[in-house]
C-alpha cells in the first residue's frame, strides 16, 4: 500500500480513482466490504461509499432477514 493510501490519510483524485478500480475488481469477483477494508486498512463506510460512486450494484447482505 503506497503512503498516499496509508490509514487516516485523505484519498482524492487520481489515488482515488485507481483504488474505486481495484476495490470494484475485488468486490466483483466475490470479496465482501469487510474483507477489502480490513485488506486496505479504511473503515467500511469508506469502502462501501467508494464503491458507491464507483457505480457498484452492491449486493445484498445475504444472511437470514428479521421478520417483524
Amino acid at each position: 500500500m503506497s503512503d498516499a493510501l496509508r490509514k487516516g490519510t485523505r484519498v482524492s483524485g487520481a489515488d482515488r480513482s485507481e483504488l474505486a478500480i481495484q476495490l470494484r475488481r475485488r468486490y466483483d469477483e466475490g470479496e465482501s466490504i469487510r474483507s477489502l477494508a480490513a485488506a486496505t486498512g479504511r473503515s467500511y463506510g469508506f469502502v462501501h461509499r467508494l464503491l458507491s460512486e464507483a457505480g457498484v450494484e452492491l449486493r445484498g447482505r445475504g444472511g437470514a432477514t428479521r421478520k417483524a
